[in-house]
């Protein structure tokens, strides 16, 4: 907990002493780790040099975990105060991307400002965590679960995950839309709704993979379904990830001696497959402790939303906690061939400004929410 802003001179160094120390450190420590696993990786699939991947990887996440700390040491309400209006602005970016977005591998996801290449998915992976945390807030407490109460945070989910999947995009549709209804369930959504919802995701699902997809993502269902059918085309990503993470073993070929890795037969090895990478060298002890470490940052930040007095706080605590564990699991089952391929990285390994910036932002308002875990959130009307 971290004392009041209202300091100047001496208290004011005080409290800006009192709350550096009162940062979840060891969170930090094992997110360091994480990163720097990602960054011997890169440096292995680049035969041990710094370039041009784990050298930047490296000073990105320096740079992210300032942020993090500026966002962590930011008073929670500002973060309720501003939740609406940084949605209503990613949202924005996302249509200036339909209009005014860069193509890149026959996806059209990135928008060009001056020198900076901004894809603005990524960032709505947060803006719904905060949207839908704040829908919830300003929700009577007698409503919360309902029906009714759902309508617009759904309403919120709905626009920007058919905006991502339009661009296509279909892995970060799926998470905007994992991250948007996590903070709808765990607001307390009665069964019968689930059940309804249930239901209706059931029949629709089907329905969207034979008519909603693109040829190359319906490709990629097939494929998964029967990786055999085109071992050289569509199936090839795949094969070749499964073929790594077998070779791994149990302790792995060593760093830097993985022959998938070093023969090039794995492709996208330095961002959405660096997994495979990993088991081949690491073999299943690196697996095993990455998933250790990734399962103690889920529970950490789960831990946080628990302790939070307020909604909005226990909302945006856990809702970061589950839009992270779902990058993860996603990019393993995805790479493992128990899912269909959609273009997930892995958090803090895989290589990627935006998605790092993104993760790390997750993580400071985590830390906002653990630093105003006792506080009494103030009602809407205040806050207007």
């Amino acid at each position: 907990m971290i004392p009041s802003l209202g300091a100047g001179g001496r208290r004011g160094a005080a409290w800006r002493f009192e709350a550096l120390q009162a940062l979840d450190w060891p969170l930090f420590a094992v997110l360091a780790v994480i990163a720097g696993g990602g960054m011997l990786m890169q440096a292995s699939i680049s035969g041990g040099s710094l370039d041009p991947w784990a050298g930047a990887h490296g000073l990105r996440f320096l740079m992210a975990v300032g942020v993090a700390i500026v966002i962590g040491l930011t008073p929670l309400p500002w973060w309720l105060r501003l939740a609406y209006p940084i949605y209503g602005m990613t949202l924005l970016l996302l249509l200036g991307v339909e209009f005014f977005g860069d193509e890149r591998l026959g996806a059209q996801r990135w928008l060009q400002i001056g020198p900076m290449s901004l894809q603005p998915s990524e960032i709505m992976k947060i803006a719904i965590v905060l949207a839908t945390a704040r829908a919830v807030h300003d929700t009577p407490t007698a409503l919360l679960g309902s029906l009714r109460a759902s309508l617009l945070p759904l309403g919120l989910i709905i626009a920007p995950v058919g905006l991502v999947a339009h661009q296509p995009d279909l892995g970060t549709s799926i998470l905007v839309a994992i991250s948007g209804l996590s903070i709808v369930f765990l607001s307390g959504l009665k069964w019968p709704v689930i059940a309804v919802a249930g239901l209706g995701g059931a029949i629709a699902g089907p329905l969207f993979v034979m008519f909603g997809l693109k040829d190359y993502q319906r490709e990629r269902v097939l494929t998964f379904l029967d990786p055999g059918r085109d071992p050289l085309g569509a199936g090839y990503h795949i094969t070749q990830s499964k073929i790594a993470i077998g070779n791994g073993g149990w302790t792995g070929a060593g760093i830097g001696q993985g022959t998938q890795s070093r023969l090039d037969f794995l492709p996208e090895q330095h961002t959405d497959f660096i997994f495979t990478a990993l088991a081949e060298e690491t073999g299943f002890v690196g697996v095993m402790v990455l998933i250790g470490l990734f399962g103690f940052v889920f529970l950490r930040l789960m831990a946080i939303g628990a302790d939070c007095r307020n909604l909005f706080g226990r909302m945006v605590a856990s809702g970061v906690a589950v839009t992270i564990i779902s990058y993860v699991l996603i990019n393993m089952a995805m790479v493992s061939g128990l899912i269909p391929v959609v273009g997930v990285p892995l958090p803090l390994v895989s290589y990627g400004g935006t998605a790092m910036l993104t993760v790390m932002v997750g993580i400071g308002l985590a830390l906002s929410a653990r630093n105003g875990a006792a506080m009494t959130m103030p009602p809407m009307s205040s806050l207007i």
